[in-house]
């Protein structure tokens, strides 16, 4: 493949590449590039806005490239302060290798495990003595530190920035010193940490990074980045029927967008689909088709899209909804309280967003709305029914 063809490639899903000049050397010197990843391990599940910068590394390891997965177990417990107006709550070694036992699998979906160097970064930043962090320290100025945006904007409003976050771009700088990496990838909210590491590079003697920035998906919502805290995201690990569902209660604005970071339909297709198609509707189930298929092949694809189809355009209750064992841990006295219910199945991401679902309407048990959110039921009355959670979210009770 011509450096052009890769640059085409490589291109696509990103806002800014620092600079596609020096990337351009780089690919006609002919030999493996070293593409660098950062993952902070700060909860359970990849979700497609996630998948997107694993996507971008993926392109690279499909062009021969080595893809470099950094698991930041070290810098997880500091909490990168990147687009956030206030300090973090940092995690516990205990939380942190939590989420790295529950991410790694997932990882394996999109790229190829055989081929990838896997590195955790408390192997070298948590060997590092006080001595070894101040002369770090003497590379970077405070001033260059407080041109970031985040900071900038909380000095501006009184608001404290602590001093582990003003460490935290000079440890993921140290990661790309650590692995010599010739290209690094990271969401836009990234950029000042990437470039830290092309400055600390310099200073270790080596030859700087090339930084390539991709955009950060939209949540469900249309509103709010992706987030596992926020509950508007979509998991790689998603059943069929579920990833189906959330993709289509996506707004018809964002359609274009998730074409293009959360598929590999080219988007010349996607155009042409989206100027044909006069129902978004349509043009979505195809997006939902094709995201479905990436993670649990073609034939779920077909199945979450025939499912979709006569559960909610035909109007039908689901007839193979997943079925589900009541946990234990949401009965007592013999009774299940229902927000409860619906946080343990994953429905909602917590008993109080449970609740503003019955209190919205969204909730019901076969045909019967459940708006009470104080609501008691029976096991013996919920077994072999079907619980609804928003628009499309089913499951079938069992003992």
């Amino acid at each position: 493949m011509s450096i052009e063809e890769q640059l085409a490639i490589l291109r696509r899903g990103t806002t800014e590449i620092i600079s596609e000049a020096d990337l351009k050397k780089k690919l006609e010197k002919g030999t493996p590039l070293r593409v660098k990843l950062g993952v902070d391990p700060t909860a359970k599940h990849v979700t497609l806005g996630w998948a997107v910068v694993l996507r971008k590394l993926r392109d690279f390891q499909r062009l021969g490239h080595t893809a470099c997965l950094i698991i930041g177990d070290f810098t997880a417990q500091i909490g990168d302060p990147s687009g956030k107006n206030k300090t973090r709550p940092q995690l516990t070694r205990e939380d942190v290798q939590a989420n790295v036992d529950a991410v790694m699998e997932q990882v394996g979906t999109i790229l190829d495990r055989e081929k990838t160097e896997i590195y955790f970064n408390k192997d070298w930043l948590g060997k590092m003595t006080f001595e070894d962090v101040i002369k770090l320290c003497s590379r970077y100025t405070v001033a260059r530190i407080l041109e970031r945006d985040d900071f900038t904007k909380r000095l501006e409003e009184h608001r404290p920035i602590a001093m582990h976050e003003i460490l935290y771009p000079l440890c993921q700088g140290m990661d790309s010193v650590e692995i010599n990496s010739d290209v690094e990838i990271g969401g836009n909210d990234q950029k000042f940490n990437n470039l830290v590491g092309r400055t600390l590079m310099e200073q270790y003697g080596q030859e700087p990074q090339v930084v390539v920035l991709c955009p950060l998906l939209v949540g469900t919502d249309g509103k709010e980045k992706m987030s596992q805290s926020l509950g508007n995201y979509i998991s790689v690990i998603d059943v069929p029927n579920d990833m189906y569902g959330k993709t289509m209660s996506i707004p018809d604005d964002i359609i274009e967008n998730y074409f293009e970071l959360a598929t590999d339909v080219p988007m010349d297709e996607v155009k042409k689909l989206l100027a044909e198609t006069p129902n978004p509707r349509d043009a979505k189930r195809r997006l939902a088709r094709e995201i479905v298929a990436l993670y649990h092949g073609e034939a779920a694809a077909q199945e979450a899209d025939d499912y979709f189809i006569n559960t909610f355009s035909k109007r039908q209750q689901p007839v193979e909804a997943e079925e589900v064992a009541i946990p234990e841990a949401v009965i007592e006295d013999g009774s299940v309280f229902i927000p409860a219910l619906i946080a343990a199945l994953g429905l909602a991401k917590s008993n109080s967003d449970a609740r503003r679902h019955m209190e919205a309407g969204a909730v019901s048990l076969e045909a019967e709305k459940l708006t009470d959110p104080k609501l008691k039921i029976q096991v013996a009355d919920l077994i072999g029914k079907t619980l609804r959670v928003g628009k499309h979210q089913f499951r079938k009770l069992v003992a």
